[in-house]
């Protein structure tokens, strides 16, 4: 979906509380606005306790640092386009988070591809594509099936409000759905196969 113009962005909370994130240039690139960014922190919890973290359309970097900003250890971006990661290594520079993060430049599936060789495991995931693009499911599956997410790791989803992602999926259980206005904030929560299969098992001795 592209942009009605530019959206003032900055940190809202945590040790970068107050800075000003500069955002992408012209309007293919949407900026999560401060409004949903709150929204999307409350209810996934307002502070972090360590933690990975995997944005893959990061866009201006602005969800990555906000988790950075409180409390997260490590911060992934990931973005195709070059002047957004032009931006992104701005914004890391002016929350002061360069210890915490990597920058990469390239599409979704390689950016997982590569990351999956590196045994890293994340802890919170943010997916928030072009609004054209509605098969997050199937990124998500991929992240599962290469062992790249902590027990009980968040994914959450920012799509167009039109469009509804299902609320169960092979590993994955919906617990939030939100809407604001033309946006929506669809939030996971993941289960490992083992996981399932205990809790049936529970489940079926009771």
């Amino acid at each position: 979906m592209k942009a009605r113009g530019v959206v003032a962005v900055r940190v809202i909370a945590g040790v970068a509380r107050g800075r000003a994130l500069k955002a992408v240039p012209g309007t293919n690139t949407r900026p999560t606005t401060d409004k949903v960014k709150e929204a999307i922190f409350s209810m996934i919890g307002p502070y972090f306790d360590g933690g990975t973290v995997l944005d893959l359309f990061a866009g201006t970097g602005g969800l990555g640092i906000e988790a950075w900003s409180r409390g997260a250890d490590k911060i992934i971006l990931v973005d195709k386009e070059k002047t957004s990661i032009d931006i992104i290594r701005l914004n890391v520079k002016t929350a002061g988070a360069e210890s915490a993060v990597e920058i990469y430049r390239n599409d979704a599936e390689r950016a997982l591809k590569a990351l999956s060789k590196r045994d890293l495991k994340f802890t919170l995931v943010f997916l928030d594509p072009p609004y054209r693009m509605t098969e997050m499911d199937k990124l998500m599956n991929e992240l599962a099936e290469t062992d790249m997410l902590d027990p009980d790791a968040l994914v959450v989803v920012e799509h167009d409000a039109s469009f509804r992602y299902p609320e169960e999926m092979t590993s994955f259980h919906q617990i939030k759905f939100a809407k604001y206005g033309d946006t929506a904030v669809t939030i996971y929560r993941y289960e490992s196969i083992a996981d399932s299969t205990d809790r049936s098992e529970v489940d079926d001795n009771n």
